[in-house]
This record gives structure tokens, C-alpha cells and sequence, in this order.
């Protein structure tokens, strides 16, 4: 995954508060005992993100950068379509009211990210870009430390 600034592609340092990377690292194992083929290449995804991710304080963590749970609006660069997605843990999806699960490629994309950054990534179709347009809601910055 890549963010798009100007003219120029950077990897976006991105962040992730130390209870949300615990619970993260421990999906994945248990994911992985339960069926090692089961959803292999989203569970490798999302270890190569908790990988390069900063891991902070839930306090210290920037207002603007997604976090689990967090609820933000994404426009679409390619179809100029804007959608509002709230970031959960698996057990938690459900695609009609807009929560999408982490293990999603849509959600291990936002993970971290911040207000203003570009998410690239591929998909089936091909390249797909989403700016964060706004975090409309973050649990570590309304004091919820432990959803």
C-alpha cells in the first residue's frame, strides 16, 4: 500500500496504538492456528502493516490517523464516490451498516492512515485509491481506551 502526495509515492508512516496492535497480533495467530489457508493473503497483509506501523500510546496516538473502531470518510480518486466506514474487528463486520472488518482489504488498507492520505492498493479490477477525507470518529481520542 502506498499514499499518493503531489507527483511523488511515499510510504505513509503509519500508526497504531499498542492495545489495538496486541489484539491484532493475537487475531492473526489465532486466525492462522484455526485453518493456515483460511483468508492466508489478508492475514499476510495485515502482518506486513502491524510490521511497519509506530505503535503508540492509545493517549499519544494523533487524532486524525484511523484506529480500530474509528469511523472515517473515504473518497473514492477514481469514481469521485464518498463513503463512510467504521473499522472493526472481524466478529464485528457488517458490510450493510458500514463497519468493515480489518481482515478486509479495504480495511487492512485504512488501518493507521490519516486525514488527507491516499490509500493505494491492488484489487481483482485493478488499482483502487481512497483519500481519508475526515475521521469522524476515533475511540483513543473521545477517551475510549478500552472498546
Amino acid at each position: 500500500m502506498r499514499v499518493i502526495e503531489a507527483e511523488m509515492v511515499r510510504e505513509a508512516t503509519i500508526y497504531i496504538t499498542e492495545v489495538d496492535r496486541q489484539r491484532l497480533e493475537k487475531l492473526v495467530e489465532i486466525a492462522g492456528e484455526r485453518d493456515p489457508m483460511a483468508g492466508y493473503e489478508n492475514l499476510r497483509r495485515l502482518e506486513q502493516e502491524l510490521e511497519r506501523a509506530e505503535t503508540v500510546a492509545p493517549k499519544g496516538v494523533p487524532g486524525d490517523v484511523i484506529t480500530m473502531r474509528s469511523k472515517v470518510r473515504l473518497r473514492d480518486l477514481n469514481t469521485g464516490e464518498e463513503m463512510v466506514y467504521t473499522l472493526v474487528f472481524p466478529v464485528e463486520a457488517n458490510y450493510e451498516e458500514g463497519k468493515i472488518s480489518v481482515l478486509a482489504p479495504v480495511g487492512t488498507a485504512m488501518l493507521g492512515y490519516r486525514r488527507g492520505d491516499v490509500i493505494e492498493w491492488e484489487v481483482p479490477s485493478g488499482v483502487r485509491r481512497l483519500k481519508v477525507e475526515e475521521v469522524l470518529y476515533q475511540p483513543e481520542s473521545q477517551g475510549d481506551y478500552h472498546l
